[in-house]
């Protein structure tokens, strides 16, 4: 039976949470009223910054507040995400992730976050593919002249990426492991280093963002094997597939997307998104991304952890095949 005493606490109790129900709902009405941050969790210049920066420009236009694209590298952009997943989930903090984020998991024997738990996915912004590149001077014009070249060397042969987990690296593999080869990983702190090195020769392969690459195959600097999508992408139609110049049915799309910490009000989470895919619904969009080898997405939450899931259920397969860890 209840007494006087309990009555009075479930009242007050009551009251509290009506009260705490009341103010979130009258803070995600006003949201946002001060500055928004887009955390990266790679460095500025790469694939996943300028996806950030063009969306912040357009976002700050229709909220009438500052978004500020902010780096914060290490550990295959864990740290980043990990500052994320702890901030408060008030709408004000919010993360541009990559694939890696569904690629991590799997290849660190500890993190310090639980994406599913401690993230909530927003919308996946933009998509595109990576693409094969080997230096001019590599005597392979297609994916299955390559195969071939580096079957013949026996795990003689280089790639680089982007550091251990990146959407970069996992390409890479991800073409390793469906050619039956081999070959020698050589980790950097960017994807820009590693298509420098692809130029001088000193690396035999990289399956980077077609974002990053694109100025590197216009200028002639590296020679493009192939793109990773199931079709030429508009940004370089003279570029054929993987999967028509040497593995059949192969591909492997590169994508960037916003979560925000778990527990941000669904109202924030829907205007994120509503804003997002408003811009990427027009055509200025489409030709700044475009212009980066990209399409733009603007999926719905529910959407984009479908998605979610599926990528990483896949990357497990190729981390458990490839006997992959980070170290």
């Amino acid at each position: 039976m209840l007494t006087k005493r309990h009555l009075g606490f479930l009242v007050v109790a009551g009251l509290a949470l009506g009260a705490n129900l009341a103010s979130a709902q009258t803070s995600a009405q006003s949201w946002p009223n001060k500055p928004v941050k887009i955390v990266v969790p790679f460095q500025a210049g790469g694939a996943t910054d300028v996806v950030a920066r063009v969306l912040a420009v357009r976002l700050q236009e229709a909220w009438g507040q500052s978004v500020v694209v902010e780096n914060k590298t290490g550990a295959g952009g864990n740290i980043g995400a990990n500052d994320v997943a702890k901030s408060r989930p008030d709408g004000y903090t919010l993360l541009m992730a990559s694939g890696s984020i569904t690629i991590n998991p799997h290849i660190y024997a500890k993190m310090p976050f639980d994406t599913a738990k401690d993230l909530l996915p927003i919308t996946n912004v933009a998509s595109g593919p990576m693409v094969i590149v080997v230096s001019p001077q590599t005597p392979a014009n297609n994916i299955r002249e390559f195969i071939a070249l580096a079957k013949s060397k026996s795990g003689g042969m280089s790639f680089g990426s982007a550091g251990v987990g990146s959407q970069v690296h996992m390409a890479a593999e991800n073409v390793l492991l469906t050619a039956g080869l081999e070959m020698t990983h050589v980790p950097y702190r960017g994807e820009a280093p590693a298509l420098t090195d692809v130029a001088g020769g000193t690396l035999d392969m990289l399956a980077g963002n077609l974002a990053g690459a694109l100025p590197f195959i216009k200028g002639g600097k590296v020679k493009a094997l192939g793109v990773t999508s199931t079709e030429r992408s508009p940004a370089a139609p003279e570029i054929p597939t993987v999967a028509e110049s040497g593995l059949p049915g192969f591909v492997n799309i590169g994508w960037f997307g916003l979560l925000a910490p778990a527990g941000t009000p669904k109202e924030i989470i829907d205007r994120v998104h509503i804003d997002t895919a408003k811009f990427l619904g027009t055509d200025e969009a489409k030709q700044r991304l475009l212009s980066l080898g990209m399409v733009p997405v603007g999926n719905t939450p529910t959407q984009f952890a479908d998605a979610m899931k599926r990528e990483s259920d896949n990357w497990a397969r190729v981390v458990k095949a490839r006997k992959i860890q980070a170290q």
